[in-house]
């Protein structure tokens, strides 16, 4: 006899097991399927060379939403996030740049660029904080519909206006600019030194297909400069065993509150009947019915692929394609047999216990930019790197080490067509490792394996739908009751007891679990199931 279940989650990353959680805590029978072996999606550890543990996407800990990791008690689950308290941006003349999280320490290191950056940086952190608060609370609501004139709809845009009626009004400028300048115009209102604000900008374009001078960089920083660890603003983290720690964390607390979860379950498409979503089929065939699906995967798979266009309105399906989902990220994952010297501070310390940004200038990145925009992978890239067996001894053997490199930009549509990588892989790895030697001339010899990761394989292998690791890019006009597509974006789809759930939808990208709560929270509201 066939079991049913209240709800079926497609997709074992962080969203799903977060949604699947909440709905077991209230009581509903919940089945996730994942296509790998492992769960956790794009948050995943895996130790792809004895003794060495990577996490081979999502490398950082942000934006992790505080009231999951209570809610789901994920700390007696087995997570624990380490702080990264410190950022370095080597320079290959001069000794660079450190921010410490001692402000008098960081205040001596901008005075030796800049004695009017550093007086101003601490005023900056102040106007960043005040601007968070009014975005964070943003980030934990369900988006409201302008369209609607239902009650609850009317009354959550009514108390949005009042929150903005209520800034100064130099906040209010500030936001407004950030929600429309580039990363780069923005900071150069604050700064006069490259050495400072090159670093500060990379988190404008983390993600995005866009240059630190592209209009609404702003806001991606701002994004990315709300993350927090226990409700302390701008606090960076590794999660105690890699990022995929995280993801089994959440799934033990799923498990325990009833949820079932199958891996090596691929999903082929989702049965619909008269437009309204019934169950799943594998691509074993295996037939899964449940009162509702939830799609964890992006809005391109979830509509192009596993619904169908059969089933969806030709409006539907072209404003789903215009959804943007261009990739422009790789991964670079090194074991390496001893610590690498930073020519410009050589040794172990607090700088490189934190994160590493190759970002020396501004025209350094936005050249970087330009050969993406012609379809080459950037030959001098921003490159992030953290080492995470500094902070976390557990992912690699005594005296070894894990480094881990966010590269940028690495466009999944090359000039040459994107099955190219499978040609050009390894010589990516080589300039961003080559790159990397430039700071730290002993790097080579020191490793003794690579895994190399492009856009192309970030979507034959994770399903991110061309490398997009944000699930959609976090433009303007792809966030909030606009994300994914007008009229659809409070987790519901065109397809009756079909919802979304994952980082396609509000309020986007990064390890934070909020689209999968947000969606549960709404299923339960709605009484979906």
């Amino acid at each position: 006899m066939m079991k049913s279940y209240d709800a079926i989650v497609i997709g074992g990353g962080h969203n799903g097991l977060v949604c699947a959680a909440y709905l077991a805590k209230a009581g509903r029978r919940v089945l996730v399927l994942e296509r790998r072996y492992v769960l956790g999606g794009a948050a995943v550890t895996e130790e792809l060379y004895p003794g060495f543990k990577y996490s081979v996407c999502s490398y950082v800990v942000s934006l992790l939403r505080p009231h999951i990791i209570r809610d789901l008690e994920l700390a007696r689950h087995g997570l624990e996030i380490l702080p990264l308290e410190c950022s370095f941006s080597p320079h290959i003349d001069g000794p660079g740049l450190v921010r410490w999280p001692d402000p008098e320490q960081t205040r001596r290191e901008i005075a030796a660029y800049s004695q009017r950056d550093a007086d101003i940086y601490p005023l900056f952190g102040r106007a960043m904080m005040q601007i968070a608060r009014w975005v964070k609370p943003i980030i934990d609501m369900v988006p409201p519909d302008p369209t609607s004139f239902r009650l609850g709809q009317v009354r959550d845009l009514f108390h949005l206006g009042r929150r903005i009626r209520d800034l100064d009004d130099q906040t209010l400028a500030r936001l407004v600019k950030m929600m429309t300048m580039s990363a780069a115009d923005f900071l150069d209102e604050w700064f006069e030194s490259d050495a400072l604000k090159a670093p500060m900008s990379v988190s404008g374009i983390i993600g995005t297909y866009l240059g630190v001078r592209s209009p609404g960089t702003a806001y991606v920083l701002l994004h990315h400069y709300m993350g927090e660890i226990d409700g302390a603003f701008r606090a960076w983290g590794l999660s105690r065993g890699g990022t995929g720690q995280i993801s089994l964390a959440i799934a033990s607390a799923a498990r325990s509150l009833g949820v079932e979860i199958r891996t090596e379950a691929p999903v082929a498409k989702i049965l619909i009947d008269d437009k309204t979503a019934s169950g799943v089929v594998l691509e074993d065939g295996t037939e899964y019915r449940a009162k509702a699906v939830v799609s964890a995967v992006d809005p391109h798979r979830t509509f192009l692929g596993l619904v169908g266009f059969e089933h969806l309105d030709d409006d539907f399906v072209a404003q789903v394609r215009r959804f943007r989902m261009r990739g422009s990220s790789g991964k670079v994952n090194l074991a390496l047999d001893r610590l690498p010297d930073f020519t410009c501070r050589p040794g172990d310390g607090l700088h490189v216990r934190g994160d590493i940004a190759v970002a020396p200038s501004m025209e350094y990145l936005e050249r970087a930019y330009d050969e993406a925009k012609y379809g080459m992978y950037s030959r001098r890239p921003y490159l992030n790197v953290v080492i995470p067996s500094l902070t976390d001894p557990s992912v690699a053997p005594p005296g070894k080490h894990v480094m881990s490199i966010f590269v940028q930009y690495a466009p999944y549509h090359l000039a040459d067509g994107a099955e190219m990588w499978t040609d050009k892989r390894e010589q990516f790895g080589d300039t961003v490792v080559e790159t990397l030697a430039e700071y730290c001339p002993g790097l080579k010899e020191a490793i003794l394996h690579r895994q190399v990761l492009t856009p192309w394989d970030l979507e034959q292998e994770m399903g991110l739908t061309e490398g997009n690791i944000f699930h959609g890019e976090l433009g303007l006009e792809q966030l909030f009751f606009l994300r994914p597509v007008p009229g659809w974006a409070r987790y519901r789809t065109p397809i009756r007891r079909l919802w979304m759930c994952g980082s396609g939808t509000h309020p986007g990208g990064g390890v934070m679990g909020a689209p999968g709560a947000l969606a549960a929270q709404t299923l339960l509201e709605e009484r979906a199931l």
